[in-house]
Order: C-alpha cells, then sequence, then structure tokens
C-alpha cells in the first residue's frame, strides 16, 4: 500500500515550523500533498495563488512534495479524492493538542478510515504561529528567522507595496 499524506492547513504564511513537518513527513510517507485550504475564522494575509507559489518554492527540494489548493470541501473528502490515507498535523502545545484530537475524531467519524498522525512540534517552532509571525511583522519586528527566505521575501515586498501605495 502506498502511503500518501495530506497536510491541511491554511498556511499564511508558511513558516518554518511548517516547512519542518513537511521535510520530517516527507521522509516517513511516499508521497505528502500539501493542501492550502481556507480557514473562515482567519484574515488572509496572502492570497491562495500566493500561498501555492511560496509553498511550492519553498518545498521544491522534497521530491516526493506536492502543493495544492482548495476551497470548499471538506479536508476528508479532498482525501478520498486524492488517494490519501493519512493526515498529518503539528502539534506545538496542550492547546494544539487538544483542538487536534477533537478535529482527529470528527474527521476518523466522516472518513473511510483516515489515520491522523501528529508530529510534535521541535522545541525551536513551538513558540511560534503564522498569526504571532504577521502581528510582529505588522509591528516591525524581525521574522526573518521564523521564515523560509522565499515566504519572508515576499512579506517584505507585500508590506512595501502597500506602503507605496498609501
Amino acid at each position: 500500500m502506498r502511503r500518501v499524506a495530506l497536510f491541511p492547513g491554511s498556511f499564511d504564511p508558511l513558516t518554518n515550523g511548517h516547512l519542518n513537518t513537511i521535510e520530517r513527513a516527507s521522509k516517513l510517507f511516499d508521497e505528502v500533498i500539501v493542501g492550502i485550504f481556507i480557514n473562515t475564522t482567519k484574515k488572509s494575509l496572502f492570497t491562495t495563488e500566493e500561498k501555492l507559489a511560496l509553498a511550492t518554492e519553498a518545498t521544491k527540494h522534497l521530491e516526493n512534495v506536492t502543493v495544492i489548493t482548495r476551497e470548499t470541501k471538506l479536508t476528508v473528502e479532498i482525501a478520498k479524492e486524492l488517494g490519501a490515507n493519512f493526515l498529518v498535523r503539528g502539534i506545538r502545545n496542550i492547546k494544539d493538542y487538544e483542538y487536534e484530537r477533537d478535529i482527529a475524531r470528527l474527521n476518523a467519524e466522516l472518513s473511510y478510515g483516515l489515520e491522523t498522525i501528529f508530529f510534535l512540534s521541535e522545541a525551536r517552532y513551538e513558540h511560534m504561529s503564522s498569526s504571532m509571525i504577521k502581528e510582529i511583522f505588522t509591528f516591525g519586528g524581525d521574522v526573518s528567522n521564523y521564515l523560509p527566505s522565499v515566504v519572508y521575501e515576499a512579506l517584505v515586498e507585500k508590506r512595501d507595496k502597500q506602503k507605496n501605495e498609501n
């Protein structure tokens, strides 16, 4: 059986923590699909197309990783369409664990046997989130150590473009 994993998320922006999870998953699965999905509770900084391009560039060194976007279906439905038999999720802390555990249980009830695999965050990434990075960056903080260089450059470019428009 081919081991295909789907790593769903909004990835706005894709962080080094996300990339670390993707790299680790790529060693365990035959194929890892990074699914850029819409999170209806968050306001996006990057467009779906920008996130797709950035994630594709940041993962190009991983031969068994592809990046896709989907906007209007449940994760379990997309996993089934893609032939994924595993979901990958990253956990930074107990709050993430409780949230992800509940989602994993719901997905198990909704799915065809989809198994959720949790990756514990490496210590150097456990305190960061995309939301925090956006907040720090908005107020002039240096977030370059938390992002793949292609993502950081795109963030700076977006900020500079917005400054020039105002």
